[in-house]
């Protein structure tokens, strides 16, 4: 047992290490922006540590806590927005990672006060019908009342002033909702010269929904 747990924490740092220089090699991240976790037992949660650039990222620099952000292991500090990541944790049983950064194109919808609408078929069934807007407000603990009423329902959000929030069943997962939102956001962008995306059709999305509810059984779209 105690090889096994081993061997999920092993692979939970080695991503965040990974997605980490990744969110900074494409210029999601800039100076200290942006954190990560993963889940890697019942108590136990791994982190990147505050005030570290993600291009340094190295797996000696990670933090440890349990469940509720005591720290267990590690030289540095969680950074001040762990309770957001902690509070997925805890409503969402199926969420092992969450992944925060500031992607340019997403970052610039949530600032104008826009969400997300998702207008490509394969983005439905990632993602829903949306990517909803999360008011602004002040880092900690406002900011995770104002992202709690979105952790049941949606595994991604923009906040007005804070980039992009998104959840997985594992840092990749996460990371890559977070590509396809920047990747949509750029394409919204580049379509307003044009007047902007058209909505699918209600029935296609209908179907799209249901083939998300089979994906992602516990959430409803």
């Amino acid at each position: 047992m105690r090889v096994a747990s081993t061997v999920v924490e092993a692979k939970g740092r080695g991503d965040i290490v990974h997605y980490s220089q990744k969110l900074w090699q494409r210029g999601w991240v800039a100076n200290h922006d942006g954190n990560l976790s993963v889940r890697v037992g019942p108590n136990r949660l791994v982190c990147t540590p505050t005030a570290t650039s993600k291009a340094d990222i190295e797996d000696g620099d990670l933090i440890v806590t349990d469940a509720s952000g005591k720290q267990l292991a590690g030289k540095s500090k969680p950074f001040g927005e762990f309770g957001v990541h902690i509070g997925v944790y805890h409503n969402r049983d199926d969420v092992t990672a969450v992944v925060h950064a500031h992607p340019p194109f997403a970052t610039a919808l949530g600032v104008s006060g826009r969400e997300l609408v998702t207008f490509l078929p394969e983005a439905v069934v990632s993602l829903g019908t949306r990517v909803p807007l999360v008011p602004l407000s002040l880092p900690g603990a406002p900011s995770v009342t104002a992202i709690e009423p979105f952790f049941a329902k949606y595994d991604a959000v923009l906040v007005a002033g804070n980039g992009v929030w998104t959840w997985g069943d594992c840092v990749e997962q996460a990371y890559l909702r977070m590509e396809l939102i920047e990747h949509l956001a750029s394409i919204a962008h580049r379509a307003s010269a044009w007047g902007g995306p058209q909505l699918l059709p209600a029935d296609m999305i209908e179907k799209l929904l249901e083939a998300r509810k089979k994906a992602f059984p516990r959430l409803a779209g």
